[in-house]
């Protein structure tokens, strides 16, 4: 048991530490990509095939990049109408989430903050809630932005702290 132990926490430092050195060159830091210059095809070149895609009403796009259920970020790169890039956010950061307002649908907020890690129904309150990874305000901690949705509409937002598992601490 000891020896599963230290085999599953190696294997999720590993993971973490390639997480964090692939999130080195990130649309919002990669110098490669060049306003009015740098193209959709850059984008998939150096990204690969985003998750989405968004048709915009001049004739342009959005490309999602998102990372859910176990990244912490989701890349919205917008393209004019002749294909060029013009600027990418992470539409998971504190100010895109303060965007998420009581009345919005679920299309609205998919559109602002991208895929979802999960969805949950609880019968009681009647709320089917959703959520997304997003970087911790602790070190140590892993937290959740949460969208109730009731009747088809947001109803609030939360968020939730996840706690480190037990069964992956070391003895």
């Amino acid at each position: 048991m000891r020896q599963l132990k230290a085999v599953m926490s190696s294997a999720l430092l590993a993971a973490f530490l390639a997480a964090g050195l692939g999130g080195c060159a990130t649309p919002l830091k990669d110098e490669r990509l060049r306003p009015g210059v740098s193209t959709g095809a850059d984008m998939v070149q150096y990204y690969g095939q985003p998750s989405r895609i968004w048709p915009e009403t001049d004739g342009g796009r959005t490309l999602e990049y998102a990372t859910q259920p176990f990244g912490q970020t989701c890349y919205m790169v917008r393209l004019d109408a002749q294909d060029h890039f013009v600027s990418a956010i992470d539409a998971l950061a504190p100010a895109q989430r303060e965007r998420v307002q009581p009345g919005m649908t679920p299309d609205q907020v998919t559109r602002l903050l991208g895929r979802e890690r999960s969805r949950v129904f609880f019968s009681n309150s009647q709320e089917d809630v959703w959520d997304w990874n997003v970087p911790p305000e602790m070190n140590g901690y892993l937290l959740r932005f949460n969208v109730h949705f009731k009747e088809g509409v947001v109803l609030r937002t939360s968020y939730s702290v996840v706690y480190p598992d037990k069964r992956f601490l070391w003895d």
